[in-house]
């Protein structure tokens, strides 16, 4: 097999494609731009003609890591219609499954200590993905009145904070290996819950 280069092909690409697996092994920080390099098949040097550091890199990662979410997510919402109940719950399974599908992704976007605004790219796409489950929180509590009515913002947010942890504790590796139940139905049951308390769903009869 010819050895991959810089005039191979897409090396911008093949260096992020590198950097994902390595997050994936070693975690955001654990590489480095040489162990990057030496991955796609190129030179340390080359590396430099399209980013100015690993930061960088774990950057384009993150971007393109949000640009399938984003999409995932629009596409579970608007399919997980009829009701907001419904369609806010297909949201959380989204979650779920983008991080089982793109770990490397996943963990470059929430796991490498980068902030959202770390450029006007990322800033824009972190809005859009989030924007996505507050729209959806919108919709299921656009029943309760204005002045009792908690904002979309933050129990999207608490919602958000819950898939995570229920990723960062039970859904990796293993897909439900180290969990009492499936990841899917204690995100599902944990989010029933949440909303049961703040009045936005009605309570088991």
């Amino acid at each position: 097999m010819p050895k991959r280069g810089y005039h191979h092909g897409n090396l911008r690409q093949a260096l992020v494609d590198a950097a994902l697996t390595l997050i994936e092994e070693k975690g955001p920080t654990g590489f480095t731009l040489s162990e990057a390099a030496k991955s796609a098949g190129v030179t340390p040097a080359a590396v430099y003609r399209h980013f100015e550091g690993r930061e960088e890199l774990i950057i384009e990662c993150a971007l393109q890591g949000h640009a399938i979410f984003g999409d995932l997510m629009e596409y579970a919402y608007e399919t997980g219609q009829p009701s907001a109940l419904s369609a806010f719950e297909a949201t959380g399974r989204a979650y779920l499954a983008f991080a089982r599908r793109y770990p490397g992704h996943y963990m470059a976007m929430f796991e490498s200590g980068l902030s959202r605004n770390a450029t006007p790219e990322l800033a824009r796409a972190v809005t859009r993905s989030r924007g996505v489950l507050e729209k959806a929180a919108e919709a299921l509590s656009e029943h309760i009145p204005a002045d009792r009515r908690p904002p979309a913002t933050m129990f999207s947010s608490h919602v958000w904070a819950m898939s995570h942890g229920v990723v960062e504790l039970f859904a990796r590796g293993n897909p439900g290996g180290n969990a009492p139940f499936p990841p899917e139905d204690l995100l599902e049951a944990g989010i029933g819950i949440y909303l049961r308390g703040l009045g936005l769903v009605a309570p088991d009869s």
